[in-house]
């Protein structure tokens, strides 16, 4: 239906476009035609001269119509045919997916009855059909003054006159079976000039039933609730659904906010007072229980224990002799335990003291066998030194008799040991002025007499 309605306007607007095209096609032919028409006779009967001559007489008159007929009748058939298009394409009318309308005819004004999404067939020109919106809406205000609240502030009073700020949605929708209604008696638009002012209205009237405290906590709900009842009786009244109605936020004054969290601190410490205290109530119950059932244990052992004991002495008369039985034979086990247990210390007792004697004899053994033992090493030392001290003696003479024979080894044996000290050694080749012939020489003189007193 919509491309029809679309080709309707498209013929119509080319109908127009068609005549108005033939109308002045035909006018401009005609007056093409006069104006050659009249150019041709007044050159055909005016001299030579003359037509060289700048003509000074008055133009001649034009002819009283045009010479061409203009085609009106083709003209008023485009025309026709525009309008009949234009009337047929003003005639459906295509109502959308959420929305409705309502039929206005220019004589007998808001018709009965509700179009409802589709297409429709009006009378053009006598009917116009006015639409609504007719899915959910939302109106809201706002609680505070922040930053965020960008909606109506909504302030109420409360029954000690001080000033609450409360947060409120209203969802709500517009009835389509009485769109009539609406639009003979309802101004537009219906969220300013209807649903805000019932909203705020209605908590205002509200408010000083309540005091601040039981619109914050205790009877918020019963607010909210009675609130919403006078909200949807009211605007139902005006065909308009109210389907929920929140109570968002409630914003306290700042004094009585400060005062309101001290008093909840205290009962908060009253009711952990009372909690400690039925805490408290409830341990001294369970202990009372524990104790009861203790008591009650106890009398069912000392019962266990009563019948037990009834029951061993009952036996007792059976297994008493059977006990002195066990008894004098623990008795002879006993008795033959303690002779055995004297017998193995009297041998424990004998081994000791040969253990003992053996020790001693063993340590009289080890010292006498170290005392030789030193005795030996003593021997050994003396000898060692003996003949350690007679093998230097031979040695010396043994020395003593090669550098007799031969002097210079005592220069070589010098020249070694101070060859880590003196790098170059200068000897007079005649052997003068150097000590070791002093000494060599001492040596001899000393070594004659002995030789002399030993003849």
């Amino acid at each position: 239906m919509l491309f029809l309605r679309f080709l309707f306007f498209l013929i119509a607007v080319g109908a127009l476009a068609c005549a108005a095209g033939v109308l002045l096609y035909d006018v401009y032919l005609a007056f093409e035609l006069s104006r050659l028409l009249q150019r041709r006779p007044r050159a055909a009967q005016q001299p030579v001269a003359e037509r060289e001559a700048p003509a000074l007489a008055a133009p001649p008159s034009r002819p009283a119509g045009p010479r061409r007929a203009i085609r009106w009748i083709s003209a008023a058939k485009f025309s026709v045919i525009a309008a009949v298009s234009a009337l047929l394409g003003m005639s459906i009318v295509v109502v959308p997916d959420g929305d409705a309308g309502v039929r206005i005819s220019q004589i007998s004004g808001v018709e009965p009855g509700t179009l409802y999404p589709g297409v429709h067939f009006i009378a053009p020109l006598f009917t116009r059909v006015e639409l609504y919106d007719v899915r959910d809406r939302v109106f809201a205000t706002a609680a505070g003054e922040g930053p965020r609240e960008y909606r109506e502030l909504l302030r109420v009073e409360a029954r000690e006159g001080l000033s609450v700020g409360v947060g409120v949605t209203v969802r709500y929708r517009i009835d389509p079976s009485r769109l009539d209604y609406i639009q003979e008696n309802l101004p537009e638009p219906l969220d300013e000039q209807i649903v805000g002012p019932v909203v705020t209205s209605t908590f205002r009237s509200l408010a000083p039933n309540y005091v601040v405290r039981d619109v914050f906590s205790t009877k918020r709900e019963e607010f909210r609730e009675r609130a919403a009842q006078m909200i949807t009786k009211r605007l139902g009244d005006d065909a308009i659904v109210v389907k929920e109605v929140l109570l968002r936020k409630v914003e306290l004054p700042a004094e009585f906010a400060k005062g309101l969290e001290g008093l909840l601190m205290k009962e908060q410490e009253d009711d952990r007072t009372s909690v400690d205290a039925e805490i408290e109530q409830k341990r001294v119950k369970i202990a009372e229980s524990q104790a009861e059932a203790a008591k009650i244990h106890a009398e069912g052992d000392a019962q266990a224990r009563v019948i037990q004991a009834k029951a061993e002495a009952d036996a007792m008369q059976y297994t008493l002799p059977l006990k002195q039985k066990q008894i004098e034979q623990s008795r002879l086990e006993a008795e033959a335990r303690k002779e055995a247990t004297l017998k193995n210390s009297e041998a424990e007792a004998a081994a000791k003291v040969k253990n003992a004697e053996a020790e001693a004899q063993a340590k009289v053994i080890d010292s006498k066998a170290e005392q030789e033992r030193r005795n030996l090493l003593a021997d050994a030392d003396a000898n060692r030194i003996r003949v350690t001290s007679r093998a230097e003696s031979e040695k010396l003479q043994l020395e003593a008799a090669a550098l007799k024979a031969n002097p210079l080894l005592i220069q070589k044996i010098v020249a070694e040991r101070l060859s880590d000290k003196i790098q170059i050694m200068m000897v007079p080749t005649d052997g003068k002025f150097f000590f070791p012939n002093d000494v060599l020489r001492g040596m001899t003189t000393e070594d004659e007499p002995r030789a002399g007193n030993s003849k």
